[in-house]
């Protein structure tokens, strides 16, 4: 035997061989099967080479490829690789190996529609290329552009604006994860699950994969075009998961260049002008003409906007970007091996100590009841004032000088939960997700003493939306007829005010909610879990808070009469009663909560437009690429449980907004459900011109929900970010495990196992994990 490919009744690859480089070599070679355009597309994005076929609306994202060298550090890494880890250099070669053997082989030619429709052959994968598919993936995982957008909004509205958008209230989506010890479950044994929180692609950024040689049988959740498991998965004796730690690791300098006869120079914080590194490189764009780029890199990193000249409106600025691996020339690939080879929860501990980035939150268990919550990756020391916004490269005060200890957690009342709060990374970072999901996921664990496998998708699907309070608490103090009949003896102090019935907010957020199906009511369990103790993990240094240089005071908003004390129409006073009533669960078949969602975008739209924020929807002119960090729209819906509990929002009278907005709403209230309006909107590299926006499923859930399928307040219900794969591991038997992800195996177009796997994932279900071949059918032998 050289390797074998089976398929179980989803289509998942199932591989056998003799040795971990034949594994890996068979890994590439049935992901070329599977994954052909995804692959190409990968490995065009790696190399900034995406407009050469999918046209001008790619020549951003290949402008920043080039500029931030991420080929180049692909290759330094893979490089440094061989040098210091030549076992696990010559597995990842296996890896391309088997891929290019996939792509090209005569015996099983490539049906994908997508080359015949861009007119492009499969392309050859170097050595390196998996490294600059993890690298192109990762790029932004960190959201370095956040540091733009607080500069940004603090120089329109003062430096205390940093705070009040910041993504504690809310932000970022990122992943759900919990892990159960033995204590706590039906067998004796831990339960792993969890659910990453990307945006959703088709084909998925995930390939559920079963890898089995001499040396390690390993299931879980690979990413096309990188060989092993990393993020998620069992050996059968040990199972590992991930979160997103929400960790800062990468800086932003500005830089004051100029040209010499000689090229371009940096002034550096010695205060001498240093010679910069500079080339030119050419991008073609499929239908118009080749673009040249200026590369320059300073001794900070690569300059990925702006350069001697400025943007391209003329403002002087140039940005230089420090990111690890253009530090190290180490992308962490180390670890791939060791966790494939894992046995006991220490094992995977030592391996993640090579671990790079993204820098990750990882929870472990094995069937000795061994357990790890940690975090992993490499986060420079580095003043406070890097992690908040560009700082100035001339200054000195801005140098890396170290690397941060990873902090380690321990577990409460025999769980753990994470999703992106606040947690033992909180040294490394300085925004975070807001605390609902985890706080639901604690709660809804706390209900019930014993958990089991089939238990976890109830979790998984809870759609309870917990930062709906405050703009609840908005609505309960609009007048009504028969409160004006009371106030109208009142003194214009002594009435009612939303500033006054935000005291009766924590009375709404303790309402009783449903629980999910089969599960008990959270409402009766203790208090969710508190924060890891900072006194069991090595204390780096503490994180900066989200401050801002100060800046002139914004500007300030004309006075704002009092709000009419006349009543609402009746239309609207039915549409607030009914929300008001309303479960708070964001189910698709729900109409209440297509009613709130609607005022809730209303809203936002009406603060966006007011006179005082409206100024800061105009972004510098940085690469497009980056603008998406930096759009007023999508900040203000996401900070909106922040923006109306605030005391005061720079004058704003937010009773006015909101009552405008559910008027607005009564007027023309939505048709349906949420689920009409809240589908799926998927990214294609090559988007399919047969499907059209309505014909995606429509979904349950919302941000802040458990259920995280995030729409943007104000701009749109559509959700492109949501669960890339659900997973449920169970140290007791590996067999009772399950897995899930949004389409299927393949991804090709016509398969059966294209979108098969959809229904299970729209429905909350999970597939079966097998791992007994003879329960297999055996597609080939290579």
């Amino acid at each position: 035997m050289s390797a074998e490919t089976y398929r179980d009744a989803w289509g998942i690859p199932h591989l056998r061989a003799d040795t971990p480089h034949e594994l890996a070599r068979a890994q590439g070679r049935v992901t070329a099967r599977d994954r052909a355009w995804q692959l190409e597309a990968e490995r065009h994005r790696a190399q900034g080479t995406s407009a050469s076929f999918l046209g001008p609306e790619a020549l951003s994202w290949d402008r920043l490829a080039r500029r931030a060298r991420l080929a180049d550090t692909a290759r330094r890494c893979f490089t440094a690789l061989e040098r210091k880890d030549p076992e696990t250099a010559a597995w990842v070669r296996a890896y391309t190996d088997g891929v290019n053997e996939g792509l090209t082989e005569p015996g099983h030619p490539n049906p994908a529609p997508e080359f015949a429709r861009t007119g492009l052959a499969p392309g050859r994968w170097d050595p390196w290329t998996p490294l600059g598919v993890w690298l192109a993936t990762h790029i932004l995982f960190a959201g370095f552009p956040a540091k733009l957008w607080r500069e940004h909004i603090s120089t329109h509205l003062g430096p205390e604006a940093v705070a009040l958008f910041a993504a504690d209230g809310p932000g970022t989506a990122g992943s759900n994860g919990w892990l159960v010890s033995g204590e706590r479950t039906t067998t004796g044994h831990a339960l792993i699950a969890g659910d990453p929180h990307r945006f959703i692609e088709d084909p998925g950024v995930y390939q559920q994969v079963h890898l089995s040689c001499p040396e390690f049988d390993v299931v879980g959740l690979a990413v096309p075009g990188v060989p092993g498991v990393a993020h998620f998965g069992h050996t059968g004796t040990v199972a590992w998961a991930i979160t997103n730690a929400m960790a800062d690791y990468q800086d932003l300098y500005r830089e004051r260049l100029r040209r010499t006869g000689a090229g371009v120079e940096a002034l550096g914080p010695d205060g001498i002008w240093h010679r910069a590194a500079r080339h030119t490189e050419r991008i073609d764009v499929a239908g118009e003409d080749t673009v040249e780029v200026e590369i320059i890199e300073t001794d900070r990193g690569p300059v990925i906007a702006g350069g001697p000249e400025g943007l391209d409106d003329g403002t002087p600025a140039a940005l230089s970007l420090r990111y690890p691996p253009r530090v190290t020339a180490d992308l962490g690939f180390g670890a791939l091996l060791p966790l494939l080879r894992a046995r006991r929860v220490a094992d995977v501990d030592r391996a993640l100590d090579a671990w790079a980035e993204p820098v990750n939150v990882v929870q472990a268990a094995d069937t000795e009841g061994g357990l790890l919550h940690r975090v992993a990756g490499r986060v420079p020391v580095r003043p406070a004032a890097n992690g908040l916004r560009p700082v100035p490269a001339w200054e000195p005060g801005h140098e890396w000088t170290g690397w941060h200890t990873p902090p380690r957690a321990g577990l409460t009342d025999g769980v753990a939960v994470m999703a992106n709060q606040r947690g033992p990374a909180t040294p490394l970072g300085v925004e975070f997700a807001p605390p609902h999901r985890a706080d639901r996921i604690t709660a809804l664990l706390a209900g019930k003493e014993h958990w089991s496998a089939a238990d976890m998708p109830a979790i998984h699907t809870d759609t309870h939306l917990g930062s709906a309070a405050p703009l609840l608490t908005h609505l309960a103090a609009l007048p009504s007829e028969a409160a004006l009949a009371s106030e109208a003896a009142l003194t214009p102090e002594a009435a009612l005010t939303p500033e006054a019935a935000l005291a009766s907010e924590a009375a709404l957020a303790s309402e009783a909610a449903p629980g999910p199906k089969a599960a008990p009511d959270p409402e009766a369990a203790p208090t969710p879990e508190a924060a890891p103790d900072p006194e069991t993990a090595p204390t780096p240094e503490a994180a900066p808070t989200p401050e801002a240089t100060p800046t002139a005071a914004p500007p300030e908003a004309p006075p704002t009469p009092l709000t009419p004390l006349t009543p609402l129409t009746p239309e609207a006073a039915a549409l607030r009663d009914r929300i008001l009533a309303w479960d708070r669960r964001m189910d698709a078949d729900s109409t209440d909560a297509a009613a709130y969602a609607a005022v809730r975008a209303a809203v936002v739209r009406r603060l966006a437009a007011h006179p005082v924020l409206a100024p800061a929807s105009v972004p510098p002119a940085y690469p497009e690429v980056l603008l998406p960090w930096l759009a007023l729209v999508p900040r203000l819906g996401h900070a909106l449980e922040h923006l109306l509990r605030a005391e005061d929002l720079y004058g704003i009278d937010r009773a006015a907004a909101v009552r405008a907005a559910l008027e607005e709403v009564a007027a023309s209230p939505p048709s349906g459900t949420w689920g009409d309006t809240h589908r799926l909107a998927p990214w294609r590299a090559l988007p399919d011109t047969a499907t059209a926006p309505g014909g995606e499923p429509g979904l349950s859930g919302d941000h802040d929900c458990v259920l995280c399928t995030s729409p943007v307040p104000g701009l749109t219900d559509r959700a492109a970010r949501g669960p890339a794969a659900r997973y449920v591991w169970d140290l007791a038997d590996r067999a009772n495990s399950r897995w899930v992800v949004p389409h299927g195996a393949s991804g090709l177009p016509g398969s059966p196992h294209h979108h098969d796997q959809q229904p299970l994932w729209l429905g909350g279900e999970l597939a079966p994990v097998v791992t007994d071949f003879d329960r297999l059918t055996k597609e080939s032998d290579d």
